[in-house]
Parts: C-alpha cells; sequence; structure tokens
C-alpha cells in the first residue's frame, strides 16, 4: 500500500534524514479511497498523540492528488524480518527476552492511550525495526485503530500472526498479546506462521525446534498464544512482568549497557559497590584473604583493601610494575614484581618480611605447595624458593622467559615458556616430559582428573596426559590466547585474540558455544555458581551463563581488562587499565 524513502529535511539549519511514506491510493471506488485517506489520516493523528521511544515520531504530513505523505522519524537500522532472512541459526534467548520486554512495554504505552487505547492489530517481525543500538521501534501504523468495546469491522491483519477473533472483526488489546506470541515464536522457531494452518502453533512446539530455549520462556509465549483470549495474559504488563521474572530466575538479563553501570532490565543498573583508583594501570589479578583484597598496578604498588568497603589499608611500594597475582600464606603475601624480584610482606601491615632476586623480570605469580614457592622469571629459570627463610631450594633452567604460573602437584611442576615449551619437572629439576607448541605458552596450565590443559600464541587449546605427556587433544581457535582456561562439570573455558569466549566440551574437544566481544580477550574467565566470568580488551567484563554462553549482564569500565575476575561472597572484584579496581555484585 505504500513505499517509504529515506530523505532530507531541508528546513532545518542542519540538515536531517527523514522517513518519508508516500501511499498511492488507485482504488478505483471513491468510497474505497475515501477510506484509504482516511486510514492515512488516522495514523498521522495517532503518531501524533503518542510519545515513546520505541515508536517514530512524525514530524508531517500532507496529500498531493492521489498521493498522500507521512513524515516521520528516520530509523536507522533493519527491520526483524530482515534479521531473520539475513542471519542462520537461533536467536540467544538473552536477545529475544530482550526485545520481547521492550514489545511489550510499548504495548502497554499504547494500551494505556487516552482517551481510548490504541491497537497495533498488526505485530509481526516485518513491522519491528532493531536500531543499530540494538532497541526496538514498532512501524507502520497503518491498521492501528482506536479500542470501542463491542465494536466489530473488516477482518484485517496478517494471516498467521493474526488471533481467531481477528478473523471475525474484533480487535482488542488481547489480540496484539496473540500477535506478540506469534512473532516470538517465529523468532525463537523460525518457523514463518505465514505459511503453516493458523492456529498450529502448539503443533510446533519451541522446544522441540529450538531446545535451548528455556521452559520458562516457552511457557510465557504458550500463554500469549492461547485459542481464547481470556486464557491469554491479561495485558501486555502482565506479560512484561512474566518476561521480567525470567529474567530474574535464569540471570538472562537486558544489556544495552555503557558507562560505569551495566543495565539489566528496564529501569535497573548494576553499580560498583565501590571503586579504588591507583596511580597507574591494573593489568593484574587481584587476591583475596580474610577481609581483604590485595592488588598489584603499574604505579610500582601493592595496595591491601577492605573488601567490603574499598577502604585504603596500606601500600606497599617495589621498583617495578606488578602484573603477578598475590598469594597469601601464613599471614603473608607473595608476589613477583618487574624490578626482577619475588617480594614477600606481613598481609597485615604491608612490611617487608624478605625478598629474593631473580636475573628478570617475574611477571609469572607464585604457587606454594609443602613449604616451598615456586615461580618463573624472565631469566628462563623456575625458582623454587622456602617460603620461610627465602633461601633457594631449586633453580631450574627452562631455556626462555616463564610468564606462566606453575601448576604444582605430587611433587610435579607443570609450566610453559614463552618460546613454546611445557615441561613437567619434579621437585629436583628433572624433566619428566616435553611437549611443544608452535608459539609461546603466557598461559597458566590447568591440572583436572589427571590432564593438563593450557593455551599457546599459536592459537590452540592443549589438552594432555598429565603422567605423560602424551596428547589427548587440540582445539583451535582463530588467533592465539594468553588467557588460562578453567573447569566446571566437563566444559572448559578459555578467551581468545581472536575477540571470543569459548566452551569446549572436554569430553569431545568440540565447541560448545562461543560469545565474541568487541575486542581481543586476553582476561582468564573464573566460574562461580552457574554463571563465567570474563573481561576484555573492550573494557567490559562480562558475565555469561556458562552452559549455553547467554550474556547476563556486562559491565563497562574505561580501559582494558586483562587481568582474571575474583570472586568472594558474591562480590567479584576487577582491574581494568583506567587505573581502577571495581567490586561489583554477582
Amino acid at each position: 500500500m505504500s513505499t517509504v524513502y529515506l530523505a532530507r529535511d531541508l528546513r532545518f539549519t542542519v540538515v536531517k534524514s527523514v522517513a518519508v511514506k508516500e501511499m498511492t491510493n488507485r482504488a478505483r471506488e471513491e468510497l474505497v479511497r475515501e477510506t484509504i485517506v482516511k486510514n492515512f489520516e488516522r495514523e498521522a493523528n495517532i503518531l501524533a498523540t503518542l510519545n515513546h521511544p520505541a515508536i517514530p515520531k512524525i514530524h508531517d504530513y500532507f496529500t498531493i492528488g492521489a498521493l498522500s505523505y507521512l513524515v516521520m522519524e528516520f530509523v536507522q537500522g533493519n527491520s526483524l524480518e530482515t534479521f531473520l532472512s539475513q542471519t542462520q541459526g537461533f536467536f540467544p534467548e538473552s536477545q529475544v527476552i530482550t526485545w520481547a520486554i521492550e514489545l511489550c512495554d510499548v504495548l502497554q504505552n499504547l494500551h494505556a492511550h487516552k482517551p481510548e487505547p490504541i491497537i497495533f492489530r498488526d505485530m509481526k517481525p516485518a513491522n519491528i525495526m532493531i536500531r543499530q543500538d540494538n532497541r526496538i521501534v514498532l512501524v507502520d501504523f497503518g491498521i492501528a485503530k482506536t479500542f470501542q468495546a463491542g465494536q466489530k469491522g473488516t477482518m484485517i491483519g496478517t494471516e498467521g500472526y493474526s488471533p481467531p477473533e481477528q478473523y471475525r472483526g474484533e480487535a482488542s488489546p488481547l489480540v496484539d498479546i496473540y500477535a506478540l506470541g506469534a512473532t516470538l515464536h517465529h523468532v525463537l522457531t523460525r518457523k514463518d506462521p505465514r505459511i503453516e494452518p493458523p492456529f498450529t502453533f502448539s503443533e510446533r512446539p519451541i522446544r522441540e525446534l529450538n531446545p535451548s530455549v528455556s521452559f520458562e520462556l516457552e511457557s510465557v509465549v504458550n500463554t500469549a498464544l492461547q485459542y481464547n483470549a481470556t486464557d491469554r495474559f491479561k495485558d501486555a504488563e502482565t506479560m512484561k512482568d512474566a518476561l521480567l521474572a525470567i529474567a530474574r530466575k535464569t540471570g538472562i538479563l537486558y544489556t544495552p549497557g555503557g558507562g560505569k553501570t551495566a543495565t539489566i532490565t528496564l529501569g535497573q543498573t548494576i553499580k560498583p559497590l565501590w571503586t579504588f583508583e591507583c596511580e597507574d594501570e591494573i593489568r593484574g589479578t587481584a587476591c583475596y584473604d580474610d577481609g581483604m583484597v590485595y592488588i598489584g598496578a603499574y604505579d610500582n604498588n601493592i595496595y591491601a583493601l577492605n573488601a567490603a568497603t574499598g577502604e585504603f589499608i596500606w601500600k606497599y611500594a617495589t621498583e617495578g610494575g606488578v602484573v603477578s597475582t598475590p598469594y597469601v600464606y601464613e599471614g603473608n603475601l607473595f608476589f613477583g614484581s618487574e624490578d626482577q624480584r619475588l617480594h614477600v610482606i606481613s598481609s597485615r601491615s604491608g612490611r617487608v618480611v624478605w625478598t629474593y632476586f631473580t636475573d628478570g623480570p617475574i611477571r609469572s605469580s607464585p604457587r606454594i605447595m609443602d613449604r616451598h614457592v615456586f615461580i618463573g622469571s624472565d631469566d628462563g629459570n623456575l625458582h623454587i624458593v622456602n617460603a620461610t627463610t627465602g633461601r633457594r631450594v631449586q633453580r631450574i633452567d627452562m631455556g626462555a622467559p616463564i610468564r606462566s604460573t606453575p601448576v604444582v602437584k605430587d611433587e610435579f611442576i607443570f609450566v610453559g615458556t614463552e618460546n613454546g615449551d611445557f615441561f613437567c619437572v619434579d621437585f629436583r629439576g628433572k624433566i619428566r616430559w616435553r611437549t611443544r607448541a608452535k608459539r609461546a605458552i603466557t598461559s597458566s596450565p590447568l591440572l583436572e582428573n589427571e590432564v593438563v590443559y593450557y593455551g599457546s600464541v599459536d592459537g590452540t587449546l592443549y589438552a594432555t596426559e598429565a603422567k605423560t605427556g602424551w596428547g589427548l587433544w587440540r582445539f583451535r581457535m582463530e588467533r592465539g590466547t594468553i588467557s588460562s582456561p578453567s573447569m566446571v562439570e566437563h566444559y572448559i573455558f578459555i578467551g581468545s585474540a581472536d575477540g571470543n569466549i569459548y566452551c569446549i566440551d572436554t569430553r569431545s574437544s568440540k565447541e560448545v558455544w562461543h560469545f565474541t566481544t568487541d575486542h581481543q580477550v586476553s582476561s582468564s574467565p573464573v566460574i562461580f555458581k552457574d554463571s563465567v566470568y570474563c573481561g576484555g580488551i573492550d573494557g567490559n567484563l562480562y558475565c555469561l551463563e556458562y552452559r549455553t554462553g547467554r550474556l547476563r549482564w556486562k559491565f563497562s569500565t574505561e580501559g582494558a581488562i586483562t587481568g582474571m575476575p575474583i570472586i568472594n561472597d558474591d562480590i567479584v572484584y576487577v582491574g581494568s587499565t583506567d587505573h581502577r579496581l571495581y567490586a561489583l555484585p554477582t
């Protein structure tokens, strides 16, 4: 019935883009022509009375001969129908819930319109625009009408999306509820209802077609699609509340994000419990112990803070940047520095206990076992030091800088080097086995169930038998990694310079899912309850549902996040190169 043009409005000093909807009235019968013009004018008048971010604003309308024009706000983006035709696979449930909540919100606004509710009557993917910021806009109000109880008319709408009563010429706010349910069913299953017999959604169960959809969301959609109007949600607000309940229960959270807060659901934000600012970048990982948080920075200091409040307690100065993760043992804090030393200080006072010198910067983090400290250095040696006296016990030449943090178990040490060698050595320094990657192994190993996992800058995640060094499997990423893997159940997680956070099934070595960020992922993931937390060079901390990779929330900092987040007592602590340490609720 119409064509929409992108145009420029030249009446203002600043030229702005607008959408111009042109309707050609070619009807032969005068009564039909009058009805078409009347419907066009009704659309213009309806839009002029509405004020909602998901409804385009009207600027002008006029008629020239058989042509009528509507000048509206230009929506930069594509229709949901276009997205459906141009994408493969299913949309993430979190994204569908996001759109559904916004659509309920705009329907709630229309149905509460005064003096009479406005019924949209044509909810479908073609009439839903997705802006570039991923927000939705409802377009084409050509058949919308004000609701008057008991009034009937001609069947109007789109076959497949319209409920039974709309075929009978009836239109109440509940027809929009049904059409939204039909739209969500289409988006979740990719089954177009226009080519199916009407009212047969129950014959195409959502979870049979898309098993990743939760029971809760399937139930909401099924309720909206009830044949009898009285069995549906009583209004859009009730449906929105049901969707928000899913978000709270399953953690599928709405996240346009930005700034220092991450938006969770409409009108709700996640804010830091506290932040602490250092004098230079934080590139490493914090450490929690007994109500205190310790973090190193490139201002050459390590800081002790109250974990609950962020209150500064003390700081200890080194002569180099600190990227090493602190380790607390028997009341002392152990950490390396680029000043080539292993520092040991009192965890309560920050006073020095002893220091141990190497011949290169220390970017590895210490591990302590059997009263001995194990730490790598850029001098190419793995150092074993008495944790009480600071005396060297063993120095094992690995042939290249060690920035990986060693794993120690049963008198065996597992560690990688910057020339791509991965070693298993015993406490006496004897090499038990060695494997070689094509490039550096900065990633710290993970030892689980007699299998050692580690990543390499060659773009591979390796799984190796701990006793023999026999390669079990390899998983290839598109680019290298310095991220250290983490594991829960039979899932292993790792970040990559290709911008993805990966979940791999250790039983099959196959990808379960990947989540794409806006930049490289150097941070290492950590698992807490049913979520995986990981930072990105894009400055975001991501919280994902670990079984599906669905985004629950993200928090934006003003710098890159390269260290691993740590979690204690439902609080996430993470540093950023914006010089700040953040404490966030999980």
